[in-house]
């Protein structure tokens, strides 16, 4: 493939900041594709052609990752190492997230509807009203975390079964958030409609920034603990593939792995503390 000839996970954890543009060409393609080819299932299928770009990097880091579970000893050395790996996968699902709302706010509306039809029904269907009631709220706390291990074991799942699997969870997860971020973008640019000049730039530029800073407060942490456990399902996969499981090592690993889920854990609860008590009273 000729992605996967460009591009490395050594490279990439060397110049982390390229894989942004890397994510937001691979879905503006995908988008364009999408379009062109699969007009009536363009919101499914933009999400299937990305991950299909960005499988061969994902894979290859999976590899990469188990490889220093075989070399690196000292625990606290090889997280540092994962660190690297999770740092340019975040950079790619930012490029992703942000090519998603540039391509909602800029559709034109006849478009709109068909290319994130999926995406949007999903936000309706997920689209849990915070209290301001302590119990309401506590209650809300469980299910949002209650939700996001879900979706943590799907990824973990998709990352051992199909090695660069949980990919297709964050990419589809990216879309949701992109049309989320994107809705809220439109709808009060929308506002400013009307005037049109340098005078309203700041206003333009407010609102993106509202936007992008509403789910990022608690969308970055949750993402992380996605990638975290993804990775940790990958390198278990990778390593059951190797037959690692017969080497002596193989309890390191395991360990490495375990280390790698309890932290994605850590940052779910965060992630969903700030959904339900920060972020009500910030927006």
């Amino acid at each position: 493939m000729v992605l996967e000839s460009l591009l490395n996970p050594l490279s990439a954890e060397k110049r982390p900041w390229e894989m942004f543009f890397i994510g937001f060409v691979y879905s503006s393609v995908a988008i364009l594709l999408s379009l062109w080819i699969f007009r009536d299932q363009t919101s499914l299928i933009m999400v299937f052609l990305t991950v299909m770009a960005a499988v061969p990097i994902v894979y290859a880091t999976m590899k990469v990752e188990e490889e220093k579970d075989m070399v690196i000893k000292e625990e606290r050395e090889l997280l540092k190492e994962h660190n690297k790996a999770v740092i340019f996968l975040m950079f790619m699902f930012l490029g992703i997230t942000l090519s998603f709302v540039a391509w909602y706010v800029f559709l034109p509306p006849e478009s709109l509807n068909m290319v994130f039809d999926k995406q949007t029904m999903t936000i309706q269907a997920i689209n849990n009203q915070v209290s301001g009631n302590a119990f309401q709220q506590l209650s809300t706390f469980s299910k949002i975390l209650l939700n996001n291990i879900k979706v943590l074991a799907f990824a973990i799942l998709f990352a051992f079964i199909y090695g660069a699997g949980a990919i297709f969870i964050l990419t589809w997860n990216a879309s949701v958030i992109g049309t989320a971020i994107g809705n809220f973008i439109r709808s009060n640019i929308s506002e400013y409609a009307s005037t049109v000049g340098f005078a309203k730039f700041s206003a333009y530029f407010g609102v993106a920034s509202l936007g992008l800073l509403r789910y990022a407060i608690h969308g970055i942490p949750e993402i992380i603990a996605y990638f975290y456990g993804g990775l940790a399902g990958g390198i278990l996969s990778v390593a059951i593939i190797n037959k690692h499981y017969k080497n002596e090592k193989f309890q390191h690993i395991v360990f490495d792995v375990s280390e790698l889920l309890v932290i994605s854990i850590a940052f779910l609860l965060a992630a969903a503390f700030l959904e339900v008590y920060v972020t009500p009273l910030l927006f």
